[in-house]
């Protein structure tokens, strides 16, 4: 076959078929941190010339880039599996449907990046002549899949990225695994140097999220505290709302990104209180682009994102005390430190220069 890559350019134009998520339609919020993680990152090679078609469930919406919505059954959130649980695949699955498309079309594309945490699209790696960069957006969960991406990155040892050094030590392939953070359009997230008297919390409301930490620490310290995210688990909600009868908390509801961040940035500060090894944590860096201090458990994600006493605070894993502590100081944290940060670090430029870097040497241009 004729390569696909032009040689009159510096920097050759990649064709590039981005396979999302497929636990729900991008745009809606259901797949999220990945899913933010695609759009931004599929907009950012667009604008950089790069030729992106994204192939998602049904309803999907990306902004400025082709988007091939495909039909079928969504696929549960493994978030929700067991380290014993067995590969399972819906009936008329959307993921199998997607990625049946894609051994059609492969022929026209340079390179294949999956974005789906799912057992499929490494098991049919093989099969495609394609090359494939799969993109693991969580730690390890269950045993199966951990031996199906693990028999991949040995024998594709340079197609495996990651979000964080935390993340990627939960697998037994972290060795040769490429860190490659995340980033943001800034220009969508208004910096504020003159907050409101609350805190916030931002996620999945489901018990791997630990949301009751936030709530016992805003109740000890008289502050307000607003959530913001999808109830995933209503079982647990329910749980957490007989618990805390009387706790200074409001739950506000899921919002998309122009909202969030218009009512994240009047925040004193952010909570994260992950229960688990959380791969990254784009609140964390949405919150620093408002100038918001981000107060994390100092594991997973967050503890690489966090600047301690700088940009926030790292405080002791499920010690509500060292979180009381951390917000009885968040005036200390000077909120410029957090905007600069987010440019520094996570500005889609930064996120477009690592993957661009990486995509490159998967299709072996210097």
């Amino acid at each position: 076959m004729e390569p696909l890559l032009s040689s009159f350019f510096e920097s050759p134009m990649l064709k590039l078929l981005f396979l999302s998520t497929p636990v729900g339609p991008l745009g809606s919020g259901i797949g999220g941190g990945v899913e933010l993680t695609l759009l931004n990152l599929a907009q950012e090679m667009s604008q950089r010339g790069h030729q992106v078609t994204v192939v998602g469930p049904k309803g999907s919406k990306v902004p400025n880039v082709f988007c091939q919505e495909i039909s079928g059954n969504w696929q549960e959130m493994i978030q929700n599996n067991h380290r014993d649980t067995p590969i399972l695949l819906p009936e008329n699955s959307v993921l199998g449907n997607m990625w049946d498309y894609a051994r059609k079309v492969q022929g026209d594309y340079d390179l294949m990046v999956n974005f789906a945490f799912d057992w499929l699209p490494f098991y049919l790696t093989p099969f495609f002549y394609c090359p494939i960069a799969h993109f693991i957006s969580m730690g390890s969960i269950t045993d199966a899949f951990d031996e199906i991406m693990n028999r991949v990155a040995v024998k594709y040892p340079k197609t495996i990225g990651v979000y964080t050094h935390s993340q990627a030590e939960t697998f037994p392939f972290n060795n040769i695994c490429r860190v490659l953070g995340s980033g943001l359009n800034l220009s969508l997230y208004n910096y504020c140097d003159t907050p409101d008297h609350y805190l916030a919390w931002v996620g999945r409301i489901a018990p791997e999220k630990a949301l009751e930490d936030a709530i016992e620490a805003a109740t000890r310290v008289n502050i307000p505290l607003k959530i913001f995210g999808k109830v995933t688990d209503e079982e647990y909600w329910q749980t957490i709302r007989q618990n805390y009868p009387d706790a200074p908390y409001q739950y506000e509801g899921f919002f998309n990104t122009i909202e969030l961040q218009e009512k994240l940035s009047q925040c004193k500060a952010l909570l994260m209180t992950p229960r688990w090894v959380e791969a990254f944590g784009n609140v964390a860096i949405e919150a620093l682009a408002c100038g918001v201090p981000v107060i994390a458990y100092q594991r997973g994600g967050p503890a690489e994102i966090v600047q301690d006493k700088k940009t926030g605070f790292l405080v002791e894993p499920d010690n509500i005390s060292e979180l009381v502590d951390a917000i009885n100081q968040i005036d200390q944290i000077e909120r410029k430190q957090c905007r600069h940060q987010a440019e520094a670090d996570y500005s889609l430029k930064a996120l477009g220069d690592r993957f661009e870097r990486w995509f490159y040497e998967l299709v072996e241009i210097p």
